[in-house]
């Protein structure tokens, strides 16, 4: 499978409660990372995003070391590398700030790699794609049997003065889904999606008139949900998610969206890769 991948990349600068601080690859080297390790050799998975200049070097031979990652699409930017900032609080509560923001991927940078079998895009910080790129994309593999599976992630939140993350609808939510096969969101972002204080169930709903044909949420240490329309009725499949060994921190999601994307490409059957998804996601956490 040829397997193409948009999102900003970071780094993740996590600031202890202890007043310690350690420097760390972002969710996307993480997607990477697991998508190249549960993918096969002769797949091919494209990362396309901008690194900044001084450490575009470091990035690609980091990432030309999984036998399976083409780098060719990733490029270099006259500006620093975004880094997301993490407090942690004496509670365990953590705030996540964006110091440093980057300009949406340009709809040139990604044409000359739309000959694939799926693209998965994760709003890594909300403003990765423009919907107008999205649009782009979607006009260029319809009919290709292409699938496109969009993780809305921070594409539900804004960023306030001092950079902190704030939950906000998304005014356009119906057009973001009205592009893809198939959507993610945990049950804070599908709460918190459209603005009018509907239902998980009334949002599912308007989802799936759309062209979307499964609508993921996760649940945390509560698994997942798929929901799909079986002759126009909204059906729920549940999958619980195995105890867990190991810490589950932030991110998890991001594995299990990667996870559910390679299966769905292989097969095609959404409900089978929920279940991957949900064990894989899993297993990740017991490794930390």
């Amino acid at each position: 499978m040829k397997l193409l991948l948009l999102g900003h990349y970071a780094s993740d600068v996590v600031h202890g409660a202890d007043g310690s601080e350690r420097l760390r690859r972002g969710g996307l080297h993480r997607v990477i990372e697991r998508l190249s390790a549960l993918a096969s050799r002769q797949d091919r998975i494209t990362p396309v995003f901008a690194a900044g200049s001084a450490e575009y070097p470091d990035i690609i031979q980091e990432l030309a070391a999984f036998s399976n990652v083409d780098t060719g699409g990733i490029y270099a930017v006259d500006m620093p590398s975004p880094r997301v900032h993490y407090y942690e609080q004496q509670d365990g509560v953590r705030v996540e700030c964006v110091k440093e923001l980057a300009a949406p991927i340009p709809f040139e940078r990604i044409r000359k790699y739309l000959d694939v079998d799926g693209v998965l895009i994760n709003m890594m910080s909300g403003a990765d794609l423009r919907l107008e790129t999205l649009d782009e994309i979607r006009m260029i593999v319809r009919g290709a049997g292409t699938k496109l599976h969009l993780d809305m992630h921070n594409l539900t939140t804004g960023v306030g003065a001092k950079g902190e993350r704030m939950r906000r609808p998304v005014p356009l939510w119906r057009r973001w889904a009205f592009m893809v096969d198939t959507v993610q969101m945990n049950e804070e972002e599908i709460a918190g999606l459209t603005g009018e204080q509907m239902a998980e169930q009334q949002t599912i709903g308007h989802l799936l008139t759309l062209s979307v044909k499964a609508v993921l949420v996760t649940r945390g240490a509560g698994g997942a949900s798929l929901y799909t329309s079986e002759h126009k009725h909204v059906v729920r499949k549940d999958v619980p998610a195995p105890e867990l060994t190991g810490t589950q921190e932030p991110g998890s999601g991001d594995l299990f969206g990667a996870a559910f994307f390679l299966r769905f490409c292989a097969a095609g059957d959404p409900a089978a890769a929920l279940e991957y998804a949900v064990a894989t996601a899993a297993g990740a956490g017991n490794e930390r």
